[in-house]
């Protein structure tokens, strides 16, 4: 038992180690890819209908700031101002979860990032716990603005298509520095479920989250937001 406890702590500490040299590499370099990309590549040879892959970065000077507020507006309002994870979110949704009906999470950009770039969907205590730790470190060793912008060019949008520019491309037939307002609106508001829901062919639903989202936009300050980002 000596031993294999050894074993353990050691294994631990490579990984704590290994992860957090990782995390702080990916504050300046882009990313290759992500732990979703390989997973929805896995899932088309398994189901026999292989898929190509489509993500193309784009730094943070060349993605819209209507597209930065959009996403913020739609999925994690408190960005600039929470440390990962937001607390009264998680609260709300808890109580929600309670009451029965459909199930509400309350994961932040953060953890999303974490999420997509490191790890698997599906739901269990281990990977909520993995979540948990590279939130953490994605929020100890990169600026707020970085973190959204690997959200930005890691979102799936689409079977096979990843990050903003592929999206803007797939759905608009613009890049994405071209985006509109509106477009940048539909694609927020399709992030949920955006396998199911077209931004390029709204349903009226989607429609009607997207004027949501952009009324949020002009709430939340826009530009003067962003600002606080880069802090």
């Amino acid at each position: 038992m000596p031993r294999l406890l050894l074993r353990l702590l050691k294994l631990l500490f490579w990984f704590v180690v290994g992860s957090a040299l990782l995390v702080l590499v990916l504050r300046w370099v882009p990313p290759p890819g992500t732990a979703l990309m390989v997973e929805r590549k896995l899932e088309s040879w398994v189901d026999d209908q292989p898929i190509d892959l489509q993500r193309t970065w784009r730094p943070w000077a060349e993605l819209p700031d209507d597209l930065k507020m959009a996403v913020i507006a739609a999925e994690d309002q408190q960005f600039a101002h929470h440390w990962g994870f937001d607390v009264d979110a998680i609260r709300a949704a808890l109580a929600h979860n309670e009451r029965g009906g459909t199930l509400r999470g309350a994961s932040t950009l953060s953890q999303q990032v974490a999420k997509n770039l490191f790890l698997w969907s599906g739901r269990s205590w281990l990977r909520k716990g993995l979540e948990a730790w590279f939130t953490t470190l994605i929020e100890l060793f990169w600026p707020k603005h970085r973190i959204l912008e690997v959200y930005l060019n890691s979102a799936e949008w689409g079977d096979g298509i990843f990050g903003a520019e592929a999206a803007a491309r797939h759905h608009f037939g613009v890049g994405a520095p071209y985006l509109s307002a509106r477009q940048a609106s539909l694609l927020a508001a399709v992030l949920p479920n955006p396998r199911q829901w077209s931004a390029g062919r709204p349903s009226a639903y989607v429609n009607r989250r997207a004027g949501w989202i952009h009324r949020q936009m002009r709430q939340l300050g826009g530009s003067h937001y962003l600002e606080e980002l880069r802090e």
